[in-house]
């Protein structure tokens, strides 16, 4: 986690006015580098600050984004959710069980979800949102019996 003044140095170069409440929402992102709701950001900041409004917030995660020290994800059928990594074109993996959301990078080099089909009419692409969706290994049953398997030990005949 960086010092304060780190932080306070990050806003200031983003062109945002530092305050207790941005600084505290940028160290809970940093620190807990997943992907957090408003609520989770709400708590932790909270937890750091005595009291804070829900709409302060809001106002703290909307500047982050907008001057990209923060990202806004939203994948289906869930809230948004806040996360620090923010200045690289990675992608996400969400389980259908239990929702957790999981970084993924990008191709190395020549990135493949940028290149689009002619149909683009003419957009100049710089971003692609990819959200991958699956079971992840803690609610993926075989993934379980695969774990218990591996933890025994070998029989020996």
């Amino acid at each position: 986690m960086p010092p304060t003044s780190d932080l306070r140095t990050e806003l200031h170069l983003a062109g945002l006015r530092v305050t207790n409440q941005r600084l505290a929402v940028l160290a809970v992102l940093r620190e807990r580098r997943l992907h957090l709701s408003v609520d989770q950001v709400m708590q932790a900041s909270k937890a750091r600050l005595g009291t804070v409004s829900v709409q302060t917030v809001y106002d703290a995660l909307s500047a982050l984004c907008a001057s990209g020290l923060a990202r806004r994800i939203e994948p289906a059928g869930s809230a948004a959710l806040f996360e620090a990594r923010a200045a690289d074109n990675h992608h996400h993996v969400v389980c259908r069980v239990c929702g957790t959301v999981s970084d993924l990078d990008c191709a190395v080099g020549k990135a493949p979800c940028l290149e689009l089909p002619s149909a683009a009419s003419g957009y100049v692409i710089d971003e692609a949102e990819v959200t991958f969706w699956g079971i992840c290994p803690d609610c993926n049953p075989v993934s379980e019996a695969t774990r218990a398997t591996s933890n025994k030990e070998p029989d020996h005949a």
